[in-house]
């Protein structure tokens, strides 16, 4: 089952913590029945929460998966390496035998004998690159993971990687933090572990024709929601004059700014898979629209310039 060349991502790290079971269910089967297929989780969702151990989400997924018995007509995604290591506040990180315990205890949660991308969630720079590689590739070859991903890594670190596998299978897809606006680089993002996309990123992916998976695309509500300030990242004069130019366009074709943004994030050169977490199965519903919505181009250009 391939990944639509369109699609939305459902992100799931609330579920089974701040977003209870039975409304975890209710995103999970609208999003289904709306066409969603591709589902977003990982070994430490949401560890950080008092109470929480990081097993969460993927329990809460597979679950559902048993409840439902659609595990072959969903795509799942799910990650490795940042999760804590016993008693302590330390990332598991990327050795070859952490990389192999942390994909059986994502299958164990999630109920199944594979997932469709597994990602290195973040960087580790302890462990020789080349035993990363390694242990990843193994873990696709034996069927475990169908494809592979690299998530807030830096580009030359996913060059060198996809370089050292050789003909063995390699890193295919990209995650970065990443949405309509741009952010200002000499502020820190709202997680110190966020990664946000570059012109480098955008430019590789477009080069190597990698899928960029989009997380943080609408902001955890910051584009919409009064309550929610934009972070102090993107506080700087680009940024009053792209909203105003999602305002407009949104007017303009009868969306919400969610949509438009995300018609944005669909829209370009490059391949991008927009991450998009719920709370409530309204907020999927406006999603998932955004699946119908396209850019005229004059309304595309007039979104790339504004704030340039």
């Amino acid at each position: 089952m391939a990944i639509p060349q369109r699609t939305v991502v459902l992100g799931t790290l609330p579920f089974g913590t701040t977003v209870d079971e039975a409304t975890s269910f209710a995103i999970l089967d609208r999003f289904a029945e709306l066409g969603g297929t591709v589902v977003d989780t990982a070994n430490n969702y949401a560890y950080w929460l008092d109470g929480a151990t990081g097993d969460e989400s993927e329990a809460t997924v597979g679950r559902w998966l048993a409840a439902r018995g659609n595990r072959d007509s969903l795509l799942l995604s799910t990650k490795c390496g940042a999760r804590p290591r016993p008693g302590t506040e330390e990332w598991e990180g990327l050795a070859e035998k952490t990389v192999k315990t942390a994909l059986d205890g994502s299958l164990a949660r999630l109920g199944t004998d594979r997932v469709d991308v597994f990602w290195a969630h973040v960087e580790d720079r302890t462990v020789p690159l080349e035993e990363t590689v390694g242990a990843l590739a193994d873990l696709a070859e034996e069927g475990k993971a169908v494809e592979l991903g690299a998530s807030n890594h830096a580009v030359w670190r996913v060059e060198r990687a996809r370089a050292l596998a050789g003909d063995r299978p390699r890193f295919a897809h990209l995650q970065h933090r990443h949405s309509y606006l741009v952010p200002r680089f000499d502020k820190p993002l709202p997680s110190t572990a966020h990664v946000h996309v570059t012109h480098e990123h955008l430019d590789y992916a477009r080069t190597e024709q990698l899928p960029v998976w989009a997380y943080s695309a609408l902001l955890s509500g910051g584009y919409t929601r009064p309550e929610i300030a934009v972070p102090e990242a993107y506080d700087h004069p680009g940024t009053p004059p792209r909203l105003a130019a999602l305002a407009e366009t949104a007017r303009e074709l009868g969306a919400t700014v969610n949509q438009v943004v995300l018609a944005w994030l669909l829209g370009g050169d490059v391949r991008v898979l927009p991450i998009v977490g719920a709370s409530r199965v309204e907020q999927i519903e406006e999603v998932m629209g955004a699946l119908d919505l396209v850019l005229a181009p004059e309304q595309r250009r007039r979104l790339d310039e504004a704030g340039a």
